[in-house]
């Protein structure tokens, strides 16, 4: 029975005085042991999992006899009733400057922490190697991170160096009548295609916000870093002062010089007046719209105009949306009406917010997704106008048809995982899946579908067409040729694969170098017996690696298996599809510069800025 089971280890066992008492049997949960002190052949009984009766005894038969503690487990073994004392290892002042500073910079807190009373208090109870104390006012601490700032700017340089392509995110960001010019670089690591990122700068920009002043700082920033030749694409929103300056300072390709000088060109007088000390001293790299920015367009200017236009449409789209704001007004600016929307809902309300599409969608399909009923009962506690079952309705199959373009735009702007080769697959899939949706939707949004899918091939057709954005999907492993529907625009995508792989050389593997180098007794001999390759072998070579890459897994690692897919891979996938990343880092940039730090100058903000984005002392806290 389990009530006879035998106890695994006995408390008498580990007793300090149990050299006092022989064990003589056990019994389930019950000890009997003879007491070597006392006369007789007396037996005490007492508990397997507790020594107090025999302690008992020991203070009541022999409390004259002084009784000597011993550790039954001999000198080598622990003892059991002792509890290990916690060692407190010293350590430098120069760690522990770097755990502070790692504390200060992470958690964007004030420099003057480090003169808090309280602040201190903790640091004067870690124990130092020495008599010196670590940074403890504003000056010093402040020298120190200057220090850790040009170490990181050194290390970027560093690292881009050694990085054959890079890309970049720009965007202009203001707050507390400041703007700033945030630029991030992006690059792919060759060793296990992971993507990374680093911002270079988020310098302050004075005056407006022109085309010649945006491209002549970030000209500055580019060279700062020796970029300028390495950036395959500068990614950067719609906004009429970035397209125009990336499109008077894009570099002249030999081609476009002759064509010009056929033509008649016109020349505004003031432009050429007004950039007359900066145009041809740089040029910019090539320019990508941001994807996310795009479709925003597309979902509050195209969407919105045709909605407002339609007949079928225009006053159900209108009265719905105006009774889902009042809604919305209502529960974030009473405590009582939130309260009644969480107990009929069982959720809160979602505020739309103008920077996030996203957010509009997601506020309608919370409103939607009650039933009228609900909202009925909702509307009329809070006294305001219900929507109707129309426009009930209407909100379904508005929020139902722009689902997919809302998970398009999740996609687009992520940043660890995401690709300019998930650009073109995503468009497509996006085009497709929202005409599936055409079937079954009533009058009010029957046309909705096929206004999106236009829209987005009348916004995206430079990239729908573009030779790198297709390059760049077939690269992808997870993608390939996969997400082509038509047979014939799947072999002439094959066909450009294959054709720009043929213009790069042909890598041979590493144990192939180090047998040909064996083989020949000199360079000097190696180069006097250098011969053409002929171009039928390095064609078909070329042919038989695309073929064989297109049957093979979906994994980034199939990549070390072909060198020329590879070198392409790392050349058009370089770039990101959304300017999303410098977003995050305003997002960062807002919670840095708050209020009650206005005084921060522009050249500490941006430092302590770049070292939270970049994370200069995760290494140290590791």
């Amino acid at each position: 029975m389990a009530s006879e089971k035998q106890p695994t280890t006995l408390t008498f066992e580990g007793w300090k005085y149990s050299h006092y008492f022989e064990l003589v049997e056990t019994k389930g949960r019950n000890i009997s042991v003879r007491c070597t002190l006392c006369p007789g052949e007396k037996l005490l009984s007492a508990a397997a999992n507790s020594n107090a009766n025999l302690t008992k005894h020991l203070n009541g038969k022999h409390a004259s006899m002084k009784l000597v503690a011993q550790d039954p487990r001999g000198k080598d073994g622990p003892s059991p009733n002792k509890q290990q004392k916690l060692q407190f290892h010293q350590v430098s002042k120069k760690e522990l400057d770097k755990h502070v500073a790692s504390f200060i910079v992470e958690e964007m807190l004030p420099i003057n922490t480090v003169e808090s009373p309280t602040f201190r208090k903790i640091l004067s109870k870690i124990p130092l190697t020495g008599d010196r104390r670590p940074c403890s006012d504003r000056k010093t601490f402040t020298a120190y991170l200057d220090e850790c700032y040009l170490k990181m700017e050194s290390e970027l340089k560093k690292t881009f160096e050694s990085l054959p392509y890079v890309s970049t995110t720009a965007d202009i960001w203001s707050s507390h009548n400041r703007s700033f010019l945030g630029i991030t670089v992006h690059w792919i690591n060759p060793r296990n295609f992971k993507r990374e990122k680093a911002a270079i700068a988020c310098k302050r920009i004075k005056g407006r916000h022109t085309f010649d002043v945006i491209g002549f700082e970030m000209e500055q920033i580019h060279s700062a870093f020796s970029l300028s030749h390495r950036i395959t694409a500068t990614v950067t929103d719609n906004g009429s002062n970035f397209v125009k300056a990336f499109k008077m300072f894009a570099p002249t390709e030999p081609n476009e010089e002759e064509e010009d000088e056929q033509d008649v060109v016109f020349t505004d007088m003031e432009e050429l007046l007004g950039v007359g000390t900066t145009e041809g001293q740089f040029s910019l790299p090539p320019h990508f719209r941001c994807a996310s920015h795009t479709l925003n367009l597309i979902s509050c200017n195209d969407i919105d105009k045709w909605l407002s236009s339609n007949s079928d449409s225009k006053c159900v789209y209108r009265s719905a949306t105006a009774k889902c704001a009042a809604l919305w007004t209502k529960a974030s600016r009473s405590t009582v009406a939130s309260e009644i929307v969480d107990e009929i809902c069982g959720k809160k309300m979602i505020v739309p917010t103008s920077t996030r599409w996203n957010s509009f969608h997601d506020a309608l399909s919370r409103i939607s997704d009650n039933s009228a009923h609900d909202l009925n009962t909702l509307c009329a506690r809070l006294d305001i106008r219900a929507p109707t079952e129309r426009e009930h309705l209407f909100l379904k199959e508005y929020c139902s048809v722009l689902k997919p373009l809302t998970v398009a735009l999740d996609i687009l702007q992520g940043e660890d995982n995401c690709y300019y080769g998930v650009l073109l697959p995503t468009l497509e899939t996006l085009m497709s899946r929202t005409l599936a949706l055409s079937d079954g939707l009533s009058r009010m949004t029957a046309n909705l579908p096929g206004v999106i899918v236009q829209a987005i091939k009348t916004r995206f057709a430079p990239v729908l067409e573009s030779r790198e954005a297709l390059l760049a999907a077939l690269t992808l492993p997870k993608f390939k040729v996969r997400w082509i529907g038509a047979a014939e625009r799947r072999e002439a995508a094959r066909a450009l694969l294959i054709a720009e792989c043929r213009t790069l050389p042909h890598e041979e593997p590493a144990e192939n170098k180090q047998r040909e180098v064996a083989t020949h007794s000199s360079a000097s001999e190696a180069d006097f017996f250098s011969f053409d390759e002929e171009e039928d072998a390095t064609s078909f070579s070329a042919d038989a690696e695309v073929l064989e890459y297109l049957r093979s897994g979906s994994e980034l690692d199939v990549l070390n298996r072909f060198p020329r897919v590879r070198a392409v891979f790392m050349k058009y996938n370089t770039a990101t599809p959304s300017s999303a990343p410098v977003e995050r880092l305003f997002s960062l940039g807002g919670i840095v510069l708050t209020p009650r730090r206005n005084r921060l100058s522009d050249k500490r903000f941006e430092r302590l800025l770049l070292m939270r984005y970049n994370h200069t002392f995760c290494a140290d806290v590791e």
